[in-house]
C-alpha cells in the first residue's frame, strides 16, 4: 500500500497509538517513518495493524518489568504482568490478521466443465 496521512492516522488509531493533543509522533511508540514502512509492506490496513501489534508485543516486553504490586505507606500500585500485556498485544495481532485475510477480496474458483455426450 502507498502510505498517506489518512492511512497512517487510521493505523495509529488501530494500534491505539494516537498522538495526544499538542503532542508529536515522538509521544507514541511508532514514528511516521516506521508506520510508513509497515503500510508499504502490507496488503491492507488490517495486515499493517497485525504487524504493528506484533511489534508492540515486543516493545511491551522491554518496557515492563515483572513487579506486580507494591505499596508505600497508604499508597499502593499494581502493575499488569508483562506476559499479560504481551498476550493482549498478540491477541490483537491475531484479530487483525484474521480481518486482513477476510478482506482479501473474492476467491477465484475453477470449475471443470462436464463432459457432454
Amino acid at each position: 500500500m502507498t502510505a498517506t496521512d489518512e492511512l497512517r492516522n487510521e493505523l495509529r488509531a488501530l494500534l491505539d497509538e494516537v498522538i495526544p493533543a499538542g503532542g508529536t509522533e515522538s509521544d507514541t511508540r511508532f514514528s511516521d517513518a516506521q508506520l510508513n514502512a509497515i503500510l508499504e509492506r502490507s496488503r491492507n490496513i488490517y495486515a499493517a495493524a497485525s504487524e504493528g501489534w506484533m511489534r508492540k508485543a515486543a516493545m511491551f516486553q522491554k518496557e515492563t518489568g515483572e513487579i506486580q504490586s507494591y505499596s508505600i505507606g497508604q499508597e499502593s500500585y499494581t502493575f499488569t504482568k508483562s506476559t499479560e500485556i504481551m498476550e493482549y498485544a498478540l491477541k490483537m495481532a491475531d484479530v487483525y490478521g484474521k480481518m486482513a485475510a477476510k478482506s482479501m477480496g473474492s476467491t477465484i474458483l475453477r470449475f471443470k466443465p462436464p463432459e457432454v455426450l
